[in-house]
């Protein structure tokens, strides 16, 4: 396993991060429990949550899995949570006001049986609270000891730069980190998001790597997925639908992991994980399992870095396209020019 220092950060992180969103709902405590032990074996150190996995079972899940081992193992442990979504029905039950992030949070420190986590992540854009007032909320929760460093996650560029600049306007804690989709099929980051991520000195923490399975090859071409996998229950579930990614420019982005696989002698998933990885901004890719054997699958990827040539054939399979202006040839044409 390697290790990133997380954002702008001093904190070191692993490379590949155990994101917890099937506990307690595809994967009970048993196998979760096996995941975060074969993670921490694999040198594993970054643990993220939400509040809303399983309707907080996954923060109590890796609660008592904390209190149940050694401290040489959890000491580790750098951990995430995340809040913003509702927890409860009442009409301040959601958002980034104060009022439901500072109760949002210690719910999740009660969860996990800590006094503090080391990422707290605003887990999506809130339109109806005012930004000053979230970013004076997290500060407060670094100066108090209950987070050590904030984040965000699902920002958009310029929601992210605004947070930024504001937070340095006021002389607050600023963001480390922020937390998108980001695979060979969800390029689109890449025009505003990352760099403004490289600007702000943030670490990116891909989500869906795989794809949401897509990468790891077990879908095929015109045949509707069947089975125990995520899409073999539900076909038409959430962004990575079958009747959704089934393009061709997505069975072009398969066809090209597959080649590479092949060639280097590892799996797809494997290609997949290692190149979002070694994208420009990244700190720690999430990896998601259902299964132990999954992620002794996903693992097999630390450490693994491709060569320009197999980034290049990858790249070229992937591009999205763009149209002329602001990120096609027209607009890059207009950055070029001196005045």
């Amino acid at each position: 396993m390697e290790y990133r220092t997380l954002g702008r950060s001093g904190c070191a992180v692993s490379s590949l991060c155990l994101g917890t969103m099937t506990f307690g709902n595809e994967s009970d405590e048993k196998v979760s429990h096996a995941q975060l032990d074969r993670f921490a074996e694999a040198g594993g150190t970054f643990v993220d949550t939400a509040d809303v996995y399983s309707a907080g079972e996954s923060e109590s899940i890796i609660g008592r899995w904390l209190a149940s081992r050694p401290a040489d193992v959890t000491d580790a442990v750098v951990l995430a949570t995340k809040g913003r979504f509702p927890m409860a029905s009442d009409p301040n039950g959601a958002g980034l006001s104060a009022r439901h992030l500072t109760r949002a949070l210690d719910a999740s420190l009660s969860r996990l049986g800590v006094d503090a986590v080391d990422l707290y992540q605003a887990h999506s854009w809130d339109p109806l609270t005012p930004l000053d007032e979230t970013l004076r909320t997290l500060d407060g929760f670094v100066r108090s000891g209950k987070v050590r460093y904030y984040g965000f996650s699902n920002f958009t560029g310029w929601q992210l730069t605004k947070a930024v600049a504001l937070a340095r306007e006021l002389g607050l804690a600023g963001p480390i980190s922020l937390q998108p989709q980001y695979n060979l099929l969800v390029r689109g980051i890449e025009h505003e998001i990352v760099p403004a991520s490289l600007d702000a000195g943030l670490g990116l923490l891909p989500w869906s790597p795989l794809g949401g399975g897509w990468l790891t090859g077990k879908y095929r071409r015109d045949q509707r997925p069947t089975g125990a996998t995520r899409l073999g229950d539900n076909p038409e579930r959430g962004m990575e639908a079958y009747d959704r990614r089934n393009s061709a420019r997505t069975w072009d982005v398969i066809d090209a992991v597959q080649r590479v696989a092949e060639a280097r002698g590892v799996s797809m998933a494997e290609v997949a994980l290692a190149w979002v990885t070694d994208r420009p901004a990244v700190t720690s890719t999430i990896l998601g399992a259902r299964t132990l054997d999954q992620l002794d699958a996903n693992l097999k990827a630390a450490g693994l870095h491709l060569t320009p040539e197999e980034n290049a054939v990858l790249d070229e399979a992937s591009d999205m396209g763009a149209n002329d202006y602001p990120y096609g040839p027209l607009g890059l044409d207009q950055r070029s020019r001196t005045i």
